[in-house]
């Protein structure tokens, strides 16, 4: 997969997961995988705090040509549209 990018990060429980997040269709598309667990789960909707960390990944790949723009403006794009 050329445009996945990883992290990890704490649920609401304080357990330990990995996030990916892959361009699909003109959107960002996140999933999870729990320590313990053998399949990943689409996060539909994505968090804004789920975003914003995909946003600051973009950013810092961007700054070192590992990203292009308009990854970047397509994070901007999904964090507008979140309500929360």
């Amino acid at each position: 997969m050329r445009n996945r990018h990883a992290w990890t990060e704490r649920d609401e429980e304080g357990v330990k997961r990995e996030v990916e997040a892959h361009k699909e269709l003109g959107r960002w598309r996140l999933r999870f995988k729990g320590a313990g667990d053998e399949h990943w789960t689409p996060l539909d909707p994505p968090s804004r705090e789920s975003l914003e960390t995909l946003r600051g990944i973009l950013w810092r790949k961007y700054q070192r040509r590992r990203a292009s723009y308009e990854d970047v403006v397509l994070a901007d794009k999904m964090l507008a549209e979140t309500t929360e």
